[in-house]
């Protein structure tokens, strides 16, 4: 852990006492609402009020990533992201994880080629922010670096490189990239090589941070409600009191040259479904030509009115397709993925997908293409743009392109694109010469990509004014009791439940959750997969409209809408604005009422769900969380609560058919039984007319129910589970309780559990398994309630590599043991206390949340009133509450434990002295 460094300590006391100005933030330029500043010290600060949520997200970038690293220091950005919150010798590892905790905030950071990002969101408030920005001006100069922290952060590190090593996936990206780049850092997996970070020079790596994180370097990002005057006079007090670091930063001077010829490379591991992929070299992201790189992009992998989706999906050569085109700071690539079904020939779907690709010149890209792909990107742009928190990290991607303005400039860029455009950037770069894939094929007369010439940013951004800002909204007070007095609930004619919360949101937004319940314990026997397959296919066709026209429908109405269920019911989640609310409930009628179930969507379907089952069948995550459900159940097949193994599943799927499916919704469908939360910028007296004439008729023919799931009592077990050539393992355990949620002891046993493993990167089972044994990279607890059945769980559970079995096993029962035995701290209370209570309140500032905890309310038959009592308790609770609740209920006679992972291939490195 950090050592603390007194003189240094009482030096920033003094300075704290008497706050000087540093340096006066410089205002910039203004553009769409976000304000620049600089500081003399070079630290470039932006600024993106809106009060319209009571929260604030500080986001600090640094213009460093794998792109920096010299040859032997590969993953020195991405280590320094994980030493950047061991803490420095004013605010100590332990004290920024636990002030990460106190205050509820949600907090990460991330590295990639270009850029490393710290960012915390949290509750606004002047403490919070005031905390925040002291903490990031320290750890940008002052954090420690140090051998010790370094150590034990070593195997954290490493198990994280496992976990990637388990994703097949993940390492043919690797492999490509590398395979595809001979002299530049993006061909260098960001995380590193295994061998640079496990020698890694400590004095190198702080020379790294000295060189790199300095506010020259940096750009502050505060998004969401603050006092605009306030911030910028802290941000001038703390960073401006930052020296400007005298040494010069080396530009990089190494460029990729031009693909002279198709490449090729093979990965052979175990696994279930052959995978593809093809990378080709693109422009930087801030050249001209890339908008037209990103509207190709999704016309080709868009799912399902993308080109390679209709290749291979819809004629049964693949089960999935994706793709992205990155956008870098020098020329970057775009990569094109393919899963298939382990039937499915490999050579037919790489032959189609070739053909597909690089067959643009014969088969020239169309208006309506062009049309669907930008009205897409419009919409992703206007989604991010309406929340200051998800605005201020994209902020960061457009930093590491350049300049934060590439941002709005990519966004007119792509709504200026034409077809000419797309399909120039498609016969300049989709070609064979420029192409890494799965195998090589000599060419003669090879036929080059052109090298995009380097791009002036600062040229591009200098008078670039963009357009008018988004208009705020309202200021909400999220409270329960707020909620409660502006919240109508009221019923259809038919017995539907409706919870109308109106308000004024930033761009007009409004969310709603539709949740529908059906059947009951006799009439859902054997119905499944059935039920499941329902649900799922009811976006693929409906009425006269196919899959393609609703995708597009959805896109129209700048909305986000999805389906997901099971036989006891689905959940409907949706997004748009105000003026499309009303078309947008009408097409959910559509598609809930009348559907169409085409025969080719469920074959698509059930390719697509025997290819994530077969996925499954030797991760260790899977097969752990299958086996849990599976043990000790006394409910035979065909019983709803019944946990089918793998081989059953792909039965149960193949079983299947559309008639089935039909007479399932005939019959269980209605909203008799549904409950609907809408919340945001709508008319209520239209909605609930609409609401009436759409669903105030509408009854199940079958009677609902709810299926009951009593305690069933077990003893513990212990079960370990082989997965193969798997460098990662996985944990679970699951505590069964004969409890209800309303039960007294609840509350005490949810502030337990934020204790025991639920609060984030502060909590016992972290600290023991990740900052002091350093063998998982994630671990943690959760405690489910059950509202309706004496039948609540406690949940473990941890990610590690299998060598470390042993040490995980000790680590967690000391953990529980310690924490029966001694109870929980006073400070632990403290900071649970105000994490879960933050944290609440940051659940009700997203609209989407708070619509989908409204509908949950009306089936459980709660208001915001319970939410209230339940808050209360937790502020009144007592530590001795609190272990009275962990010794009575927490009893490891009835702990099934379940490890899977390669523990045999990991004894026989050890017997062989391998790592």
């Amino acid at each position: 852990m950090p050592r603390p460094a007194s003189l240094a300590f009482a030096i920033a006391l003094a300075l704290s006492a008497a706050p000087v100005f540093a340096d006066a933030p410089a205002k910039v330029t203004t553009i769409e609402g976000i304000t620049e500043y600089r500081l003399a010290n070079g630290l470039r600060v932006l600024l993106a009020p809106d009060d319209s949520k009571p929260t604030t997200t500080v986001n600090v970038t640094y213009e460093v990533g794998s792109r920096m690293e010299k040859y032997g220091e590969t993953g020195m950005a991405h280590l320094l992201e994980h030493l950047m919150f061991k803490g420095s010798p004013n605010y100590p590892g332990k004290t920024i994880v636990q002030e990460f905790a106190k205050r509820g905030m949600r907090f990460n950071g991330s590295t990639w080629y270009d850029r490393t990002n710290y960012f915390e969101t949290f509750a606004a408030s002047d403490d919070n922010l005031d905390w925040a920005l002291k903490m990031e001006s320290d750890r940008m100069v002052h954090s420690n670096i140090a051998r010790t922290d370094l150590d034990s952060e070593m195997t954290v590190v490493r198990n994280e490189m496992e976990m990637d090593e388990n994703d097949p996936s993940r390492i043919l990206w690797e492999k490509v990239s590398a395979a595809a780049y001979q002299w530049h850092n993006y061909g260098k997996d960001t995380i590193g090589a295994r061998s640079d970070v496990e020698n890694v020079n400590i004095e190198h790596l702080q020379a790294f941070y000295r060189q790199f994180y300095q506010p020259d370097n940096a750009i502050l990002i505060v998004t969401g409600k603050f006092d605009e005057a306030k911030t910028l006079e802290h941000i001038g007090q703390y960073f401006g009191a930052i020296d400007k670091p005298a040494r010069a930063l080396e530009p990089e001077w190494t460029v990729e040259p031009v693909q002279d010829g198709p490449r090729s490379v093979s990965l052979e591991r175990v696994g279930d479904n052959p995978l593809l992929a093809a990378l080709y070299h693109v422009s930087q992201g801030s050249a001209a030509d890339f908008a037209a790189v990103q509207v190709l992009d999704e016309i080709l992998t868009n799912t399902p009115n993308g080109r390679l989706y209709k290749a291979l999906v819809q004629k049964k050569l693949a089960a999935n397709v994706g793709g992205t085109a990155m956008a870098l700071h020098d020329p970057g690539f775009e990569m094109i993925d393919v899963t298939l079904e382990k039937t499915q020939s490999p050579d037919k779907a790489a032959k189609a997908m070739l053909d597909t690709i690089e067959g643009i010149k014969k088969a020239p890209i169309i208006e309506e293409e062009v049309t669907r792909a930008k009205r897409a990107w419009a919409n992703f742009y206007e989604t991010i743009m309406d929340d200051p928190a998800q605005f201020g990290v994209h902020l960061s991607e457009a930093i590491a392109v350049g300049d934060w303005r590439t941002l709005f400039i990519d966004r007119d860029r792509i709504a200026a694109v034409t077809v000419a455009d797309v399909q120039k950037a498609a016969e300049a770069y989709f070609k064979e010469s420029n192409r890494t894939a799965g195998r090589f094929v000599p060419t003669p007369q090879p036929d080059r990509a052109p090298l995009p010439p380097p791009v002036d940013v600062a040229r591009l951004v200098a008078d670039y004014k963009g357009k008018e800002a988004v208009a705020t909204g309202e200021t909400f007070d999220p409270s329960p009791a707020n909620i409660e007095s502006r919240t109508k609930r009221y019923k259809l004619a038919n017995g539907m439940q409706v919870a109308l919360l109106p308000k004024q949101t930033r761009g007009g937004t409004v969310a709603g959750s539709l949740r529908i319940e059906t059947g009951d314990l006799a009439s859902l026997g054997g119905k499944q997969m059935i039920g499941h397959f329902t649900s799922t296919l009811l976006m693929r066709g409906a009425d006269k409209l196919t899959r393609q026209q609703i995708a597009d429908r959805v896109e129209e109405l700048k909305a986000k809408l999805t389906i997901g269920g099971s036989a006891e019911g689905l959940t409907v989640s949706f997004e748009t604005k105000r003026d499309k609310l009303p078309e947008l409930l009408d097409l959910i009628a559509t598609v809930l009422r009348h559907p169409s179930f085409p025969d080719k969507e469920l074959e698509e379907l059930k390719t697509e769900t025997l290819t994530g089952i077969d996925g499954q069948r030797h991760e260790p995550q899977g097969v752990a969380l299958n086996a849990l459900g599976r043990h000790g159940s006394p409910y035979p097949k065909g019983d709803i609560r019944h946990t089918s193994s793998f081989d059953e599943q792909t039965d149960e799927v193949k079983a299947v058919k559309i008639a089935d499916i039909k007479a399932f919704h005939a019959a269980f469908y209605g909203t008799d039984h549904a409950q609907l939360g809408l919340v945001g910028d709508f008319d209520r007296a239209a909605v609930e007319a609409q609401l009436a004439k759409l669903f105030g008729d509408w009854k199940s023919k079958q009677p609902y129910t709810r299926v009951p799931r009593p305690y069933i009592d077990m003893s513990a077990a212990t079960e370990q589970i082989e997965t193969p050539d798997k460098a990662n393992a996985f944990y679970v355990g699951r505590l069964s309780l004969p409890l209800q949620e309303d039960n007294p002891a609840s509350v005490p046993l949810i502030a337990g559990n934020y204790v025991l493993g639920g609060g984030a990167l502060k909590s016992r089972l972290v600290d023991r398994l990740r900052q002091k044994d350093g063998i998982s990279y994630g671990s943690g607890s959760g405690f489910q309630p059950n509202p309706f059945d004496a039948n609540s769980a406690f949940s473990l559970y941890a990610i590690y590599a299998p060598q470390n079995l042993a040490k995980l096993k000790t680590g967690i029962d000391e953990v529980v043991q310690t924490l029966l035995k001694d109870g929980v701290t006073d400070q632990e209370l403290a900071d649970a206390k105000s994490g879960l209570a933050q944290s609440w309140l940051i659940s009700r500032t997203q609209d989407p949340s708070l619509a989908s905890q409204l509908a949950l309310q009306l089936w459980i038959g709660r208001t915001m009133d319970y939410v209230a009592a339940r808050e209360t308790r937790l502020n009144q609770l007592t530590r001795d509450q609190v272990d009275e609740a962990l010794r009575e209920n927490f009893d490891t006679s009835h702990l099934v434990q379940i490890y899977a992972g390669d523990f045999a291939g990991a004894a026989k490195k050890g017997a062989e002295g391998g790592h």
